[in-house]
């Protein structure tokens, strides 16, 4: 008589998903909050990681930022949510751009974090979200035409100065 062999255990799986939300999540958490500082409140991920490799470095973090502003268009966020969502990632790539003090921002702002936001906001109360979405994105370009508008003043009253200092 044979005795019979055990069948070997196999771990259950980690169930899979296609819901890209979840993805979102998992992508989100991952460049945002992966890691903390221990004895701190403070939690960071791969996006200011990233930041520290000169110049490449916050492209690859605003690329992978980039992919929760398709899927937000995707699935059918309001413009005035994806142009949030685009201002989010740009702010995080222009200061993170700045060397250590970018990295450290990276580590307060957490773009991935308020884009996920926003994108969940829009899903449930797209009215809401849209309106004031596109109170954030007007407000924002205004101040950018402001500041536009005072370089070009400021340039004016140097070029006037520089010409009245050389007569």
């Amino acid at each position: 008589m044979t005795t019979p062999t055990a069948t070997p255990t196999v771990p259950p799986r980690t169930p899979t998903t296609n819901d890209p939300l979840a993805r979102a999540r998992v992508l989100a958490r991952l460049l945002d909050s992966a890691a903390g500082v221990p004895g701190t409140g403070i939690r960071f991920g791969l996006d200011p990681v990233l930041g520290l490799i000169p110049g490449l470095g916050d492209v690859a973090g605003a690329a992978l930022s980039g992919y929760l502003v398709l899927l937000g268009a995707r699935l059918g966020a309001p413009r005035a949510v994806v142009a949030r969502m685009v201002l989010n990632v740009g702010v995080d790539a222009l200061v993170g751009a700045v060397p250590v003090l970018g990295d450290l921002f990276d580590v307060a702002w957490k773009a991935n974090t308020r884009n996920l936001a926003l994108l969940d906001r829009a899903l449930e109360r797209p009215a809401a979200t849209r309106t004031s979405s596109a109170a954030v994105v007007g407000g924002a370009l205004l101040t950018l035409a402001l500041i536009a508008a005072a370089g070009i003043a400021l340039a004016v009253v140097v070029v006037k100065a520089l010409v009245a200092a050389a007569t």
